[in-house]
């Protein structure tokens, strides 16, 4: 099968469309590895954090105070101990509310250039703020969740001894956001084999990157986070959305945030690193196999149908990416 002529035309389009984008860089990986010319970067093996605001930051997390009716954290919705994301289609919010997104994995998401699906969060601080007073999430108020924890001696101490002003909504975020930075899942296999090892990961492993590169997803997928690191819009090669389901918000992307048409159906690109292990797929978990998902976007970003032998290897391929990860228990 020749891929090459319309691999070429197909990485042009999403290239000029990302670039128009603004693609951005959002975390530079180890300076020097042995395949440093490949576009996917190993992911740092050290991270530089307070480690009192990461303890006082998991302690958060995982704290149902922070919820309107102190039944919900936002452990509830991103299970560290399960890869971070969450298993069902939609999240369930305060009173057994639905949500209509799908909850994406915190492990490695501080390599994403901007937070959510739309990226209307710059950064972990700002998308920390956002569940806890969505009414159909953690459903509470500011002014109720710093009483609540002023109100525990040991959160007193404990934000004193690392923030000169106590708790505050900015300081709850950046503890959350700290903690959150050390949810990493580093050396994993495929970074083994960035960093020179050639047997780190298996012929069938070595053979689905390199149909990966071929077909055009490392155009949108690479980095530190094999995306992340760029809006795109769903749909690039061929339309996505049909005339029964362009009206839902969930779908519009990042026009609920700019108003603007040229974003309609544009969503940040997903990282990878954990993609083997947050089924279902898609913004609205609508994609219940890694299998199916992969033979989506072939077809609506690419405009290729893939043979079930080259999906198979992409996801070998994709299996390598994910390293140990965190398995904690909660506070």
């Amino acid at each position: 099968m020749k891929r090459v002529p319309l691999f070429k035309s197909a990485c042009l389009l999403v290239l000029l469309l990302c670039t128009a984008m603004h693609v951005k860089t959002a975390f530079s990986a180890d300076p020097v590895f042995a395949r440093e010319e490949e576009p996917i970067l190993p992911v740092p093996l050290k991270h530089d954090v307070s480690l009192r605001k990461a303890a006082l930051g998991k302690r958060l997390f995982h704290e149902t105070l922070l919820s309107g009716d102190n039944s919900l954290s936002c452990a509830s919705c991103h299970d560290v101990t399960r890869s971070g994301a969450e298993a069902s289609s939609s999240s369930t919010g305060i009173e057994g509310q639905k949500g209509v997104m799908n909850a994406p994995t915190v492990i490695n998401s501080r390599f994403n250039f901007a937070q959510f699906w739309d990226g209307r969060a710059t950064n972990l601080r700002e998308q920390a703020k956002g569940p806890i007073t969505n009414p159909i999430e953690m459903g509470a108020t500011w002014k109720d969740v710093i009483a609540k924890l002023r109100r525990q001696p040991d959160y007193v101490r404990a934000f004193k001894e690392v923030y000169r002003e106590g708790i505050t909504e900015n300081t709850i975020a950046d503890a959350i956001q700290t903690y959150e930075y050390t949810l990493v899942s580093a050396n994993s296999p495929f970074d083994q084999y960035l960093r020179g090892d050639d047997n780190a990961i298996s012929e069938q492993e070595k053979h689905g990157y390199k149909l990966f590169k071929e077909y055009g997803c490392i155009t949108c997928h690479q980095g530190v986070n094999v995306g992340g690191n760029m809006f795109q819009r769903i749909g690039a090669f061929l339309p996505y959305f049909n005339e029964e389901n362009t009206a839902q918000p969930k779908d519009l992307g990042r026009y609920n945030v700019t108003k603007d048409t040229r974003d309609l159906y544009v969503f940040k690109v997903p990282g990878l690193r954990m993609v083997t292990h947050t089924a279902p797929y898609f913004h609205d978990g609508s994609v219940a196999t890694l299998g199916e998902a992969i033979d989506i976007m072939a077809r609506y970003q690419l405009g290729y149908t893939i043979s079930k032998s080259d999906n198979q290897d992409i996801q070998a391929f994709l299996g390598s990416l994910s390293g140990p990860f965190p398995h904690e228990e909660t506070p």
